[in-house]
């Protein structure tokens, strides 16, 4: 079958079942189920299909983990061959020929100024884990214990990664002003709005009088995913880099969801050329399965020894998966093909403006794509009023509608950003031409048809 046409509707069958149990089950804290009641069966590359038949192109990608897609032929040959060498699968933190080879994979892809000197930490096996042995390692090196993050951040799901989120209600973290050119925060956008936030940044650190606790790192997303797909101006980051040099004060780069080729370079803050101390790493390097790891400047290692540990630290499959990735995309140079189709799909979609007004902005870097859209018929929010050109207010119910098109027409897309009004793309690497042209089309249609729709006002924001 075509990827340009969806599969058909086929007849109600058991998978209905599944997901009632399903919901009378399971806690009210699941989300990608509520937007997504598919029940997948098998799968391969940028294709799931599901119990009742369907197939989808799956735009999700395990929220960016699958840089290859669904069972690439070689991470499952990577599985296999570690399953069949009769290896131990559990090792804790010791060290095994598996461990050896990913970690001499993952460093020979690091940034030189990092990878020359550089120590690993395996942490447990989700990003939030990582990153809060991040926060303890510079707690640690530098005897402080405040921490700066930015607005529209999204760290993880624990405690200590929530309080850097854009989200925490009991902050306890100083947020600072991520760049945004759609909604500069200091209401001119481009080159002149990051230059503020930078400006306030520097003055907010020096002013004695700030009310800033002493600052043991910095913490940053190169694009913001869950923000709104908000990528970081280059000239911006190297200044942060700077800001923080300067005051000894080390960077931590979260590259969970950008890492392994997903921005167009193998990491994202590769494009602005910065090293950063610290870098925050999952999703992707486990090649489809649970890994998390730091990796940081060797003068920052000043663990005690069971500092911060945990008992699937030693995931033996997840590091041969990763591995198997690693080589793959640095070997095929899947991040200069992520650069060169994501800048094309980003053109296509922003040739949709045109048409539909309710797409307000196109942006991204890569395969990470976003579409935040609006209601262009209401006036701009209050904060925005004042601007040159301002923006109209985000519409999630246009981006919900969208969603549920998308996935009638077999396409699995994910919503984000500050109202849940961001339509998100995160194909594999691995797509296709083919595949590229199809996902831009069914996304056009989807929106059409929403925009058709006389009940997308009265829908509720994302349930995701």
């Amino acid at each position: 079958m075509s990827v340009t046409e969806p599969a058909p509707v086929a007849p109600p069958t058991a998978h209905e079942g599944i997901l009632r149990r399903q919901t009378l089950r399971e806690s009210a804290a699941r989300t990608y189920a509520r937007s997504l009641p598919i029940v997948p069966v098998r799968a391969r590359g940028l294709t799931i299909e599901g119990a009742d038949g369907r197939r989808y192109l799956d735009c999700l990608s395990g929220a960016g983990t699958l840089a290859l897609g669904h069972n690439h032929p070689v991470v499952l040959e990577a599985i296999r061959k570690v399953i069949d060498s009769g290896a131990p699968l559990h090792v804790l933190d010791l060290a095994t020929p598996v461990k050896d080879a990913f970690t001499t994979e993952l460093f020979a892809t690091l940034p030189r100024g990092l990878a020359d000197d550089a120590r690993i930490q395996f942490c447990g096996p989700a990003g939030t884990d990582a990153v809060e042995a991040a926060f303890k390692l510079v707690r640690a090196a530098t005897g402080r214990t405040g921490l700066l993050a930015f607005t529209g951040a999204y760290h993880g799901m624990t405690s200590g990664a929530l309080a850097a989120s854009g989200g925490a209600t009991d902050v306890q973290v100083t947020r600072l002003p991520f760049p945004q050119d759609y909604r500069c925060p200091f209401g001119t956008g481009g080159e002149h709005g990051a230059a503020l936030a930078a400006r306030w940044t520097e003055h907010l650190l020096d002013d004695r009088k700030g009310g800033v606790p002493a600052p043991a790192g910095m913490i940053v997303e190169p694009v913001q995913g869950e923000g709104g797909v908000n990528p970081a101006p280059d000239a911006w980051l190297r200044r942060m880099r700077a800001v923080t040099e300067d005051r000894s004060i080390p960077l931590i780069a979260d590259e969970v969801q950008t890492g392994v080729g997903r921005t167009g370079a193998f990491w994202a803050v590769e494009h602005s050329g910065i090293v950063p101390d610290v870098m925050v790493l999952s999703k992707a390097i486990g090649g489809s399965l649970p890994l998390a790891v730091i990796v940081y400047r060797a003068e920052l290692d000043l663990w005690q020894p069971g500092a911060h540990a945990g008992t699937f630290r030693g995931n033996q499959l997840a590091m041969a998966a990763g591995a198997a990735t690693l080589a793959y995309v640095r070997e095929n140079r899947l991040a200069d093909r992520a650069a060169v189709l994501g800048s094309r799909m980003l053109a296509r979609l922003r040739e949709l403006r045109a048409h539909h007004p309710g797409i307000g902005d196109v942006r991204g870097r890569g395969l990470m794509i976003g579409l935040e859209l609006v209601d262009p018929e209401r006036a701009p929010l209050p904060a925005e009023a004042g601007d040159a050109t301002p923006a109209p207010p985000p519409d999630p119910a246009l981006a919900l509608a969208v969603q549920q098109e998308c996935l009638r027409r077999g396409l699995i897309v994910e919503l984000g950003g500050r109202y849940d009004a961001v339509v998100r793309l995160l194909p594999p690497l691995t797509l296709t031409d083919e595949q590229a042209d199809a996902v831009v089309d069914r996304l056009a249609d989807a929106l059409a048809a929403a925009e058709r729709s006389p009940h997308r006002r009265t829908t509720a924001g994302s349930t995701t």
